[in-house]
């Protein structure tokens, strides 16, 4: 489907982790080992806090429809801004057009979303799940994907009160519509959440398959794991990243995020709690 990276931390350039990396982001546009796809190259987007920036700040967002590997903007961008929190997405057409409308991250306000995955039989769910979208986001919605769908679906149940909630119920309301439309497993995905202070990554599909979703251990271990990795040694100790596969092969960086969980990203520090328990 698609291949995305978080990252939170201290300011640094997101080429980074976007193009420097031994597996980066670009790396895995061309060639994703764990990926459904193995190209990822219809299209990309970066959204990014700017550095020094007061909670409740909006993101920015670049969105191209051109390959990322093939692109020169996103070289420069990437190399000329910091941020402490970004988020980098490379898609997978499964269907919608290749179209910037479509390309992830998406925004709403301060809040940032991205989706690795479907919402299966979605041509025939789409009408009635946008129909469950509060009306005043209508105007909002600028794509045509499932992606964008969920988002706004997760705004109008709670997201910005509480993402953990929010997003339960809307894929609580994703399966009960595929469910009346004889889908059989209507979820599937990743998904990336973040308010410029916080990062929430959903792990969960209706089958129980989800798609990889790994990330990193902290810092300040990494370090004195390599401590002749300069490329480790360049990081400062709130650097974390969420990642739909790895960006390096060196053993022990990357842990994988269980199924049904979701990573919680906050000051430096992870938790995973359950994610998607069966209501009572």
């Amino acid at each position: 489907m698609c291949r995305w990276l978080a990252y939170s931390g201290e300011p640094i350039q997101p080429a980074r982790l976007i193009l420097d990396t031994e597996n980066s982001l670009v790396a895995q546009s061309l060639n994703s080992p764990l990926g459904a796809e193995t190209v990822n190259g219809d299209g990309f987007g970066v959204g990014w806090y700017p550095a020094g920036a007061s909670v409740g700040t909006e993101p920015w967002l670049f969105h191209s429809i051109e390959p990322a590997w093939h692109d020169e903007n996103l070289r420069e961008l990437t190399r000329a801004i910091e941020s402490p929190l970004f988020f980098a997405h490379v898609r997978a057409a499964a269907g919608p057009p290749i179209q910037q409308t479509n390309c992830h991250p998406f925004r709403h306000e301060n809040w940032l979303f991205m989706h690795n995955g479907g919402l299966a039989g979605f041509a025939s769910v789409r009408r009635d799940l946008m129909l469950a979208i509060d009306e005043s986001f209508f105007p909002l919605i600028r794509g045509t994907t499932d992606s964008e769908v969920l988002f706004y679906l997760a705004l109008t149940l709670g997201l910005r009160d509480d993402p953990i909630a929010g997003m339960t119920k809307a894929i609580r309301k994703v399966e009960e519509v595929g469910h009346a439309h004889g889908v059989e497993f209507p979820m599937q995905g990743t998904v990336a959440v973040a308010d410029g202070a916080t990062v929430w990554a959903f792990r969960y599909s209706s089958a129980g398959r989800t798609r990889t979703l790994f990330h990193s251990v902290d810092m300040a271990t990494l370090q004195q794991m390599y401590p002749d990795s300069e490329r480790l040694q360049g990081f400062g100790r709130a650097a974390r990243v969420i990642v739909s596969e790895p960006l390096t092969d060196m053993p022990g960086v990357f842990v994988e995020v269980p199924e049904a969980t979701v990573a919680i990203l906050d000051a430096g520090h992870y938790r995973h709690e359950t994610f998607f328990a069966e209501p009572e």
